[in-house]
């Protein structure tokens, strides 16, 4: 499978330390010991999870190799819907006026974007589909509780939308060799470590340090099992980009996978944790210095402890 083309979405308004420190005294120091972050994107009133992945993909337009009426699948990605019947994908599709392709949506936390890639991967392998537009977008303020001191202070919003296709269509494509992904809900405190119930009171998180604890252990594992499946070895990785969930985290995978902090590709520290879109608003900010032959790992870990790796070789 090979990338054509990615992009991304970010509302305009930012959120800095300094509004939690005057809701809820945490400090602005303390925010940033804790997670690496500085500040976060919030969507506008009149955005939500749709309209941001659809901006995404108007983005995406503008670069595309073939006619959008090429693109024969649709999947959407996200764990904050604006309408859990008409999905994300079906919004997207609605925008695109593309008829009678199949459209699906899934949520496996901020794992999504690894799922949405391996069912392309899928309809693929099944000769159901040869051009694929995976879309990923989390309206995180949405569902957050601003006021809960554990989690409230690191959620940010934001989309991204990738061309996908069976066969290579430029030179400039990005392959993608090999994905592999996980459920780990039997370990620790999987169902209950991170919690999304709207008829509740929101995101919460009230056991951070188990998710951490795990988050710590799968992601390394899966990065090294991508990249031996492959045939390759740690020292063939140019740049991790790890899913945006913490700084500490992600630094606490590069330290023990001994990879050199100049090939950790991070986000967070001004967009906050911006879910499953979080590592492909990486990969669109960074595609410009990537260089023909470098390998790519992205690594994820979610909230029921999904988890996965994709190495992709620009």
């Amino acid at each position: 499978m090979y990338i054509n083309t990615i992009s991304h979405y970010l509302p305009s308004e930012v959120i800095g330390n300094e509004y939690f420190t005057n809701i809820n005294n945490l400090s602005n120091e303390w925010i940033v010991e804790r997670t690496g972050i500085s500040e976060r994107r919030k969507a506008a009133q009149d955005e939500n999870t749709s309209t941001m992945a659809i901006s995404a993909v108007e983005s995406l337009l503008e670069s595309i190799p073939y006619s959008k009426n090429e693109i024969d699948l649709i999947v959407g990605a996200t764990y904050t819907p604006y309408d859990t019947i008409v999905t994300l994908a079906h919004a997207v599709q609605h925008q695109l006026q593309i008829p009678d392709i199949p459209v699906v949506s899934i949520s496996s936390a901020c794992s999504s974007l690894l799922n949405a890639i391996e069912i392309v991967e899928g309809y693929f392998a099944m000769g159901k589909a040869s051009k694929a537009l995976v879309v990923v977008s989390d309206h995180n303020t949405a569902y957050y509780n601003e006021m809960d001191t554990v989690s409230g202070h690191l959620w940010g919003d934001g989309a991204s939308a990738l061309l996908i296709s069976k066969e290579r269509q430029t030179d400039s494509d990005m392959q993608i060799k090999k994905l592999i992904t996980g459920g780990a809900a039997t370990s620790g405190k999987a169902i209950e470590a991170v919690v999304l119930r709207p008829n509740h009171r929101g995101v919460i998180m009230p056991f951070g340090r188990d998710v951490f604890q795990n988050a710590c252990i799968y992601m390394p594992k899966v990065s090294q099992q991508v990249l031996q499946a492959c045939g390759l070895t740690i020292n063939d990785l140019d740049y991790l980009i790890p899913h945006q969930a913490n700084h500490r985290i992600s630094l606490n995978v590069i330290n023990t996978l001994g990879i050199p902090a100049e090939k950790l590709i991070s986000n967070i520290q001004y967009l906050g944790n911006t879910g499953c879109a979080g590592c492909a608003i990486a990969l669109s900010e960074n595609k410009e210095k990537f260089k023909k032959g470098e390998n790519l790992v992205i690594t994820v870990f979610g909230g029921g402890y999904s988890y996965g790796a994709m190495l992709i070789t620009v």
